[in-house]
């Protein structure tokens, strides 16, 4: 029950990602110094841990949303879907891991400043 919690919460949370994100790219066509002054304020410590956010949120996502699938089109699925479950959050930890650097390295070098 709690992975399709996470689902409908991680679907809600890209969703609004998306709304504004829509929003803030098409401030471009009101006003370019308006854009760039919006997008200037993303380039903060807690902006970068909201990304590290959107992307567990996506990772996790996309990998639940596989294992659902396998779970409905599968003739074993419903039999294996707690295994397949403990799988999708296995891979999910080491890409998160993964990520840490890619996504987080920019915010500890501005904060640290090396």
């Amino acid at each position: 029950m709690w992975s399709w919690v996470a689902h409908r919460v991680t679907g809600v949370l890209i969703f609004f990602f998306l709304f504004v994100h829509v929003l803030d790219t098409a401030l471009v066509r009101v006003s370019p110094e308006a854009y760039d002054d919006v997008v200037s304020t993303y380039k903060t410590p807690i902006v970068a841990l909201l990304e590290y956010g959107l992307v567990a949120a996506i990772l996790f996502h996309a990998l639940n949303g596989l294992r659902i699938v396998a779970v409905d089109f599968w003739a074993k699925g419903p039999r294996v879907q707690k295994q397949m479950l403990w799988a999708v959050l296995g891979i999910w930890i080491v890409l998160m891991l993964g990520a840490l650097y890619p996504v987080l390295g920019h915010a500890v070098r501005e904060l640290f400043g090396s």
